[in-house]
């Protein structure tokens, strides 16, 4: 039976039934997992390498923005299912991979492709990983690396948080991807158990927060989850998250025009992040076709919000986005045909 790379029980068990010598199966995982050497290379001098898995993902189309060096990676499953990675090539140089977690996602965000697509499937810890190894393996022939792994793909990580963590075990695990866990960022849109749980388990892996609003109507709307986990205990949680990890967490502030964004949300914003060890990101918003009614602040408004979170004490960055012309949302390219997948399945 084929054994998946990143089985090490597995592996040494098929090494020692074939009696390959251990220094096989480590370059073949050095070459693999951290030079990302093609496959064929990986496998020249492994005597098992026919009896390994090493994909669970089949890249079904590649998008390359014309504009500022990023790319859509559309992949699918096994199941048929369309899920997106994005790399972000920044200007400095430094390379950001942005992977999904799941195939659609139930939080249902007001603003956001994905949580409209109607589906939410779990991606297998394996699923996860495919997407830095294969991503890895396209930078590594343009002489790049992945430097940032980001969880802000399609899913709410912590929906699907057993294989988020086997995932973010194999990308540290000095044996197989050995990624610094101080380069991987988790996003949320609050779930304040599991940002305390994976805290605690990781404690050198960041941690983002999608807040967009501090008043209880306006984030229920934008994020309907919401109404299970209250402001009150994200706002708890973050304090023992900071409590462990003594560094920032990522606070995740999309910008909509005349919904979030005025002096009196920047002043309610800053007061309830009083005393909290945060780094406030500031986000354009991309429009969605399911959501017209939506519109982002313009670019001098969000300058402006920004400077009275600065002045309030706070560190704001406001972030640039990459690939507007290959699909500005996540999940849309995908939508569609998803959807159908799961019709002909049912």
């Amino acid at each position: 039976m084929p054994v998946s790379i990143y089985d090490s029980l597995g592996l040494d068990e098929l090494r020692r039934q074939q009696g390959v010598d251990p220094q096989a199966v480590r370059r073949l995982r050095t070459a693999l997992l951290k030079s990302f050497e093609l496959d064929e290379r990986a496998l020249a001098e492994c005597p098992v390498g026919e009896q390994l898995v090493l994909h669970t993902l089949r890249v079904d189309s590649q998008h390359d923005s014309q504009v500022d060096g990023a790319t859509k990676l559309l992949l699918r499953t096994h199941g048929g299912m369309l899920l997106e990675s994005v790399i972000l090539r920044i200007a400095t140089g430094r390379t950001t991979l942005c992977v999904s977690s799941q195939v659609g996602c139930a939080a249902a965000c007001e603003f956001c492709a994905t949580g409209k697509m109607g589906i939410a499937q779990n991606l297998s810890a394996e699923e996860i990983l495919d997407q830095v190894l294969q991503s890895g393996q396209l930078l590594a022939g343009e002489g790049r690396r992945v430097r940032n792994i980001v969880f802000m793909g399609m899913g709410e990580p912590f929906h699907n948080e057993a294989n988020l963590y086997g995932a973010l075990e194999s990308l540290t695990a000095p044996e197989l991807f050995h990624h610094s866990p101080a380069k991987i960022l988790v996003s949320t849109v609050g779930i304040p158990d599991a940002m305390i749980r994976c805290a605690r388990r990781f404690p050198q892996v960041n941690l983002a927060l999608s807040l967009h609003s501090v008043k209880p109507q306006v984030r229920t709307r934008l994020v309907p989850l919401t109404a299970k986990y209250p402001l009150e205990d994200l706002r708890s949680a973050i304090v023992q998250v900071n409590a462990l990890q003594q560094k920032p967490v990522m606070i995740e502030y999309l910008l909509l025009a005349g919904m979030n964004d005025s002096d009196e949300d920047a002043r309610e914003l800053a007061d309830w992040l009083s005393g909290l060890t945060v780094h406030v990101n500031l986000i354009p918003y991309n429009p969605i076709e399911d959501a017209p009614e939506l519109a982002g602040t313009d670019r001098a408004g969000r300058n402006e919000f920004a400077s009275r979170l600065k002045e309030a004490g706070l560190q704001t960055t406001i972030r640039y986005s990459l690939g507007a012309d290959i699909a500005a949302a996540c999940g849309q390219l995908v939508r569609r045909e998803n959807r159908a997948a799961t019709r002909v399945r049912t």
